[in-house]
């Protein structure tokens, strides 16, 4: 149970663990960065993800020098419109089928 406590605090709190990723993991912080924004913005179920202010704490990094500003920008925008085509299909693909089986009580 402390591992899963310690995974949503990770994953709520991932602004306050951007300086450690970004030391330990190097050029890796960038993949990193890419699967939350993709994530928050390609799958429907993890709103929860901080994305707005995780872009703040990021530009505050590239301030600093920490990250690449032009490599963030290239890397953060293609994760942004690739998440936000997965999350288009899929409710392209589930949406008509939802509404055809639901007789009306859920979504209508």
């Amino acid at each position: 149970m402390p591992y899963i406590k310690e995974i949503f605090d990770f994953i709520l709190h991932i602004n306050d663990h951007l300086n450690l990723i970004i030391q330990n993991f190097g050029i890796w912080a960038y993949l990193i960065l890419f699967l939350i924004i993709f994530a928050e913005t390609g799958l429907v179920v993890t709103p929860f993800l901080p994305g707005d202010s995780l872009l703040f704490v990021i530009g505050t990094f590239c301030a600093l020098d920490s990250l690449n500003i032009f490599s963030t920008f290239i890397i953060l925008c293609l994760a942004a419109i690739v998440g936000d085509s997965v999350n288009y299909s899929v409710g392209r693909f589930i949406g008509p089928k939802v509404f055809k089986y639901d007789d009306g009580f859920f979504f209508k």
